[in-house]
């Protein structure tokens, strides 16, 4: 059975599929209406909930996630609100009031998503800086009202943490364990809960589909309609939270959250912290992770420069112990990676770079925020004390077939004093070894060329800081550019 509490009261579902959507349970057998579907691929936040889930250091916090994204089993013993279960003897939660003494609904018909990223923003102990609001709501759109009522509610409501029933909520659940395994219609969904069962549900069944946050996989079941039969999710393993900084390495765990990679990237690694900006909403981020990024392999996944650039490690776990991999060899082809069967991605481990290291990330796409992206890039140079360039590593997305590092282009430079000649001197190589598409985002030559203005903008940008971080307020990856 599926259980989980909405609004308060307890669930239980034995006669669904597994793939079945939060948003179209709430809507089509919940009666709860007031969650609306928009895009149905977490792009407008009319679908926004909130659940109650601990984040990586055991601390109960209310989420923000698009119901469109979450399949039923991914809720299993948590908390979900919608807007209709905000309400607390007859009185309308603060979001709501501040709301509307603002003004800031029209049609009413992305309301109820704004409220509920209001709702989380109310509760968020760190919402310190005008940006972070901005961050908060970037994923809800809203055509009609225009957005500095709904701006001016957050800056009322951000952070105010009323003693009120979801504070106490919040203070005596203890969620339960996720560990599921659900049958329905053919189709099977499992939720180990120790790395020993997953492997032997893995071994047993080595073709089915390994899931954590969702945020890509449910758009096949929501745009191409297609019923998985058999899914397993990693989300109640803890060994994939590891979020760690220990002597000369970050641990990173491939279940780690994006919203909390991002928090923890602040200070210590700016150039993921500002991919990460760009990177998504606020309702993806609280549900996408480390691993679902780099195990799908996309050619223009935004993580994976990043961690190229940086040099990282991949710690591949199985039945048989850890398996190390460089992460330059994970990616193998197209949307294919070095896993083997009976393997997944326990950790990556990154160095910090050293102080003579110049790294930056950028990000082209159409959109300022939650846009898939053109060009993505992070480039990392080691200059010695004669200006020499020592070590190399420039790394794209959205320029072949998978991420990759520019190898020829990384060779032209190395040896070479670090010059704005020495760059232009190397540019001409980028143009026979990497090959970009054109599609509906950006034909091949314009590609060429924003990635040789990217390594042009580096040079430039890092003279005056060795890992720049960004401006406020910001504008893009691009900074002052």
């Amino acid at each position: 059975m599926i259980k989980f509490w909405l609004n308060d009261r307890p669930v239980e579902l034995g006669d669904v599929a597994p793939t079945l959507t939060l948003l179209r349970y709430l809507r089509d057998r919940a009666g709860l209406s007031g969650t609306k579907e928009g895009c149905a691929e977490g792009d407008c936040g009319a679908c926004t909930v909130a659940v109650l889930e601990n984040d990586r250091s055991g601390e109960r916090r209310y989420r923000s996630v698009n119901s469109c994204l979450l399949l039923l089993p991914m809720v299993q013993n948590k908390h979900v609100y919608t807007v209709e279960g905000l309400k607390q003897a007859g009185a309308p939660h603060l979001v709501q009031q501040q709301l509307t003494e603002n003004l800031g609904s029209q049609c009413g018909y992305c309301t109820p998503g704004v409220v509920m990223a209001l709702f989380e923003a109310c509760y968020r102990r760190d919402l310190d800086e005008p940006w972070k609001l901005d961050a908060q709501m970037c994923g809800n759109l809203c055509r009609c009202t225009g957005y500095r009522p709904i701006r001016d509610t957050a800056k009322a409501i951000s952070g105010v943490h009323p003693n009120d029933h979801f504070a106490a909520v919040r203070a005596r659940v203890t969620p339960g364990s996720m560990a599921l395994d659900y049958q329905r219609s053919g189709q099977r969904f499992v939720t180990p809960g120790s790395l020993p069962e997953l492997f032997k549900v893995l071994e047993q069944n080595p073709t089915a589909r390994l899931v954590h946050g969702g945020t890509d996989l449910a758009l096949d079941i929501t745009k191409r309609f297609l019923e998985p039969p058999f899914l397993i999710s990693l989300e109640a393993l803890p060994e994939l939270r590891e979020l760690s900084e220990g002597p000369g390495c970050y641990r990173i765990g491939g279940g780690v959250t994006l919203a909390d990679l991002e928090d923890f990237s602040a200070g210590r690694l700016p150039p993921l912290e500002r991919m990460l900006r760009y990177f998504g909403a606020r309702q993806i981020k609280n549900r996408g992770t480390v691993g679902g990024n780099l195990c799908t392999a996309s050619p223009i996944g935004d993580l994976a420069p990043v961690f190229l650039a940086l040099d990282a490690e991949a710690i591949l776990l199985s039945k048989s112990g850890e398996r190390r991999v460089a992460l330059r060899d994970f990616f193998t082809a197209y949307r294919t990676t070095a896993l083997r069967p009976g393997e997944i991605l326990g950790r990556l481990e990154v160095s910090p770079p050293n102080a003579d290291t110049r790294v930056a990330a950028y990000k082209v796409s159409k959109r300022r925020e939650l846009d898939i992206s053109t060009v993505s890039a992070c480039f990392a140079v080691e200059v010695d004390a004669t200006s020499q360039v020592t070590a190399v590593r420039l790394a794209f997305g959205g320029m072949a077939d998978r991420p990759r590092r520019a190898l020829r282009v990384e060779q032209q430079l190395l040896g070479q004093d670090w010059t704005e000649a020495s760059v232009e001197a190397a540019l001409p190589a980028l143009d026979s070894e990497l090959t970009p598409l054109s599609d509906h985002r950006g034909s091949s030559t314009y590609r060429r060329l924003v990635a040789k203005n990217l390594l042009r903008g580096f040079f430039h940008e890092t003279q005056s800081a060795r890992m720049p971080g960004l401006s406020h307020p910001h504008t893009s990856t691009v900074g002052g550019l």
